[in-house]
């Protein structure tokens, strides 16, 4: 197993995709420390999670620095080192460019982007040591979105966010490349979770969504899991400052659009 004997730390891991990385990296024998800021989804996972393997849940608001800073040494206290980091924590906001308040755009940078900043910083600094002091090196993925390339009037905030992390990413992996440490984000298209619960839900909001990926299908947490496994482990050993997007063939689409007429 890739990341047998190895300790992860999943942030925002009480359901969704966070959840579905703590479960495949269990099941790839990790021992996994799930932050979540809702304590309560928080132990039920960690519970549920257990019944496969080594878990601990801390609660965290990945936006606070003291927060980041107490996860990292919860962390260490329970498995005594931290191999993995996967910044999976975020929100989003919807609201059109011109109507979105401050405090909500303040709100979602803090968890998508500083809270990847400060998590990812402090979990760095440690591996950073252990590699000094003749250790391993560790690995963190970064939860970036395909929203990190093109945009969507309504998330504002999030769009933003995610673009932000794209370029955390290259420049952690940068610092970190002389230590060994890599630093890789996923960036996924439409994925069942329950972020997406609504827009599933209404037929032409589903129809939508098909219409722009070319594989015909909403993802599944899973596949965005084994991407996650994948990055962590010794197999992307030689791979650094790169987002993988796990889109259905989203991206490279450029012909789903509506005729103004005349055009």
């Amino acid at each position: 197993m890739p990341l047998e004997g190895k300790t992860a730390i999943i942030t925002g891991a009480a359901g969704g995709i966070g959840y579905a990385i703590a479960e495949r990296f269990l099941r790839d024998k990790a021992r996994v420390v799930i932050a979540d800021v809702d304590p309560v989804r928080g132990e039920n996972a960690a519970q549920d999670l257990g019944k496969l393997g080594e878990t601990r849940f801390v609660r965290a608001d990945v936006g606070s620095r003291l927060d980041a800073h107490n996860l990292v040494a919860a962390a260490l206290e329970a498995f005594g080192e931290i191999d993995i980091l996967v910044n999976n924590a975020g929100i989003v906001h919807a609201a059109d460019f011109l109507d979105i308040r401050e405090e909500d755009f303040d709100r979602v940078l803090r968890v998508n982007l500083k809270g990847s900043f400060l998590v990812g910083q402090a979990v760095a600094r440690g591996m950073v040591e252990r590699v000094k002091a003749g250790g391993p090196a560790g690995a963190i993925v970064n939860m970036s979105s395909v929203n990190a390339v093109f945009a969507i009037a309504n998330q504002v905030p999030y769009s933003v966010s995610k673009g932000g992390v794209s370029q955390l990413t290259k420049v952690m992996a940068l610092s970190l490349a002389p230590y060994g440490i890599r630093v890789n984000a996923i960036g996924p298209g439409s994925i069942m979770t329950d972020m997406l619960a609504s827009v599933n839900a209404d037929p032409a909001a589903k129809n939508r969504i098909l219409s722009r990926t070319p594989m015909g299908r909403i993802g599944q947490p899973s596949e965005i899991a084994s991407i996650a496994a994948f990055l962590a482990s010794d197999d992307a050993s030689y791979i650094t400052g790169q987002t993988i997007y796990a889109d259905g063939g989203r991206l490279p689409l450029n012909y789903v659009v509506p005729v103004k007429p005349g055009a």
